[in-house]
């Protein structure tokens, strides 16, 4: 069965461009364009979908808007589209599959599309999960002649130093005598992700995202703690967190 999509977007250039992309897709179905959210939300009371590519901002209801006026039905699969990223915290918050900044060109929507179908396709399965690889759930930490464990889900965040990484725990810091692409292959990839050459978050630790410069942001975690992250983590960081 094809993947039922409705396209919401203001600008009438944009739901034309955005339907030619899908319109090469055999597995998906374009089962309507709508030019707000007022008239998404009535399209919705009319026909089911299995995927909503939406706006954020548009006149009257804007996206977030119109997601609120849906939280009493079952909500399709939701993909943000919009020219800016400063929404992409909040977006990431109501649970949106992906977030796509315009422009985008064929390579990020078909990545996006394959995020797309595999979510379609656990929700197709009777228990709506998958198995996961088993990773181990603490690291040996060695200080002062002892050895004690710390668990992955306390670790804030990771960095590198030379040939040692140190891991921040709140208050705390231990250092391995690791690299960060060992350390990395060892953290649970649903939960941690790279934002810098030498840097690795925990994501459920993010609070924020500011505007830096040259294209750069800074994180800012639950504690405080600033962190850069780089232009070439960005798109990563933000398909990672609307997974």
């Amino acid at each position: 069965m094809p993947i039922e999509t409705l396209i919401v977007d203001d600008e009438r250039i944009a739901r034309q461009r955005l339907r030619r992309l899908l319109e090469t897709q055999s597995d998906i179905a374009i089962a309507g364009e709508c030019a707000s959210g007022a008239e998404a939300a009535a399209f919705l009371e009319q026909r089911s979908v299995d995927l909503v590519f939406l706006d954020i901002q548009m006149p009257e209801m804007d996206g977030f808007a119109f997601l609120e006026s849906q939280m009493s039905t079952k909500m399709p699969m939701v993909v943000f589209v919009t020219a800016h990223d400063v929404h992409a915290v909040r977006a990431f918050e109501v649970s949106a599959l992906d977030y796509l900044l315009k422009p985008f060109d064929q390579e990020r929507l078909d990545r996006c599309l394959n995020r797309v179908r595999s979510h379609h396709e656990l929700q197709r399965t009777s228990n709506g999960s998958s198995p996961s690889k088993a990773r181990p759930n603490r690291l040996a930490v060695r200080s002062s002649g002892k050895v004690f464990f710390v668990k992955m889900e306390d670790i804030d965040w990771v960095e590198a130093a030379d040939n040692y990484v140190v891991l921040h725990l709140g208050h705390e810091t231990h250092i391995l005598r690791e690299t960060m692409n060992s350390i990395q292959e060892r953290l649970n990839p649903q939960k941690f992700i790279r934002v810098h050459r030498s840097r690795i978050v925990n994501v459920e630790r993010i609070k924020e995202l500011q505007p830096w410069f040259h294209g750069e942001y800074l994180i800012v975690l639950n504690d405080g703690t600033q962190l850069t992250l780089s232009r070439s983590y960005r798109e990563r960081l933000m398909e990672f967190m609307s997974a």
